[in-house]
């Protein structure tokens, strides 16, 4: 289909609308985008991946049954007929009394998620700004002459839902990002120091700080050795804590407290952390890229205190986990989806809440101690169901409240509820590296196994 002959996204989802019957809900989700992300090695460039998509899902619930259908890059007319195709799907689907669709309710708009100016950009701009911050990665310090990745990105979307409930909703967004990966070698041992931004548009994005941290993580630890076994206070980097808070997005869905594979099921008011640990979901939060003004379904999105000073505050939730669970329970904006599926529960910008203290005070307070910059294998070192986990090191060791010796081979072997537990400091240094964001943290003690 020609670009000029497309409907907008609006009128697909509402053209939905025009097939439904009297005794169902239908919903119709449209959404588009365009990606260009490019990697650039050894002033050349490495490879340009430019991606588009366009297409429609439609949801139709009819007796408690639900039945999905989606068409990508469709006319008005395949809207019709997936809305035919997703009822027909209902009638062989077991009812369920929690299907259902959100009632409409009123959003403030978020204007600044979209950057007219990154909507513009051509892949001619994207491919320069590569191989500029592949060239100035390699020229900042002589034991980085090459990377092992630099990969710049930027992308437009946009999403429109309605439904027979009244939900009519839409909006649009840029991104950019660019990631470093450097390469930081002394004779024949090379380390790795990795980085990452990411903003609405190129007027957010600097990539040049992003090459420094870089050649600065990999650097600093050249030389690092296997430390000694030992019990000692921990400072975790916002690399690091991001990689555990990572696994605890999962766990705090409702969706997965429902399926029985959350540890924290059933303890709602129960004390998880200290004090100083405050998990927070906020679609508002601009400064994070799961930024939007509404969720999937249409619902609106807000601030959710998950474990509000330590204590188990609640769940994630979409509209099917809010009427299962019952109660006075609403949907907390949290429904993702693309349109080739049906909503599920997921993270918008899901945080650790920043505390008062710089990263020299941490550091002072972890006097002997290690700042932990990387963790390896986490996902598959981390049981979510019981938090236990056992994950790989590096890190420097802090003498006189500074970073002095790098150490490597380190393993780290506790429970993310211990470790909660653990928290003695929280950093003001806030930032998000995913949807997922989170201070440097300092936990009081925790057990180094080396040699």
């Amino acid at each position: 289909m020609a670009e000029r002959d497309r409907p907008s996204l609006d009128v697909l989802a509402r053209a939905a609308l025009d097939e439904a019957r009297g005794d169902e809900a239908v919903e119709a989700y449209a959404e588009e985008g365009r990606r260009t992300e490019v990697s650039a090695l050894r002033g050349e460039v490495e490879g340009i991946t430019v991606a588009e998509s366009r297409g429609v899902g439609v949801r139709v619930i009819r007796d408690a049954r639900l039945g999905y259908a989606w068409v990508a890059d469709p006319s008005l007319e395949e809207v019709r007929a997936a809305v035919r195709r997703a009822r027909e799907n209902a009638e062989l689907a077991e009812p369920d009394p929690a299907n259902g669709l959100p009632e409409p309710e009123p959003a403030e708009p978020l204007p600044q998620l979209h950057r007219p100016a990154s909507a513009r950009a051509g892949t001619d701009e994207t491919v320069a700004r590569a191989l500029d911050l592949e060239a100035y990665a390699t020229s900042r310090d002589p034991r980085v002459t090459r990377v092992d990745l630099v990969q710049v990105g930027d992308a437009v979307s946009a999403m429109h839902v309605a439904s027979t409930s009244g939900v009519d909703v839409g909006y649009e967004r840029t991104d950019a990002w660019c990631v470093v990966v450097a390469l930081a070698s002394d004779g024949e041992e090379t380390q790795t120091g990795f980085s990452f931004a990411i903003g609405r548009g190129w007027d957010e994005v600097d990539p040049h700080p992003v090459a420094d941290e870089a050649v600065e993580r990999g650097v600093r630890v050249l030389g690092a050795t296997k430390p000694a076994t030992a019990r000692v206070p921990v400072v975790l980097d916002r690399y690091a804590a991001t990689a555990f808070l990572g696994v605890l997005a999962s766990v705090l869905s409702a969706e997965e407290v429902l399926k029985g594979r959350s540890p924290f099921a059933g303890r709602l008011g129960d004390r998880l952390g200290s004090e100083l640990v405050t998990i927070v979901d906020d679609g508002r939060i601009l400064a994070g890229p799961g930024a939007c003004p509404v969720d999937d379904e249409g619902v609106p999105t807000a601030r959710t205190e998950l474990v509000a000073a330590g204590v188990l505050a609640g769940f994630l939730h979409d509209t099917y986990t809010a009427r299962r669970t019952g109660g006075d329970q609403r949907s907390t904006g949290n429904a993702r989806r693309g349109f080739r599926s049906p909503p599920s529960v997921g993270a918008t910008n899901l945080y650790l809440d920043a505390g008062p203290l710089s990263l020299d005070e941490l550091l002072a307070r972890a006097e002997g101690g290690v700042l932990i910059q990387e963790v390896s294998g986490v996902h598959s070192g981390v049981n979510p169901v019981s938090g236990e986990f056992s994950v790989g090191a590096t890190g420097l060791r802090i003498t006189g409240g500074a970073l002095g010796e790098p150490l490597r081979e380190m393993t780290i072997a506790s429970t993310i509820p211990e470790m909660l537990l653990g928290v003695t400091g929280v950093g003001s240094d806030l930032r998000f590296l995913s949807n997922v964001g989170t201070p440097s943290v300092l936990i009081g003690e925790m057990t180094l196994a080396g040699r």
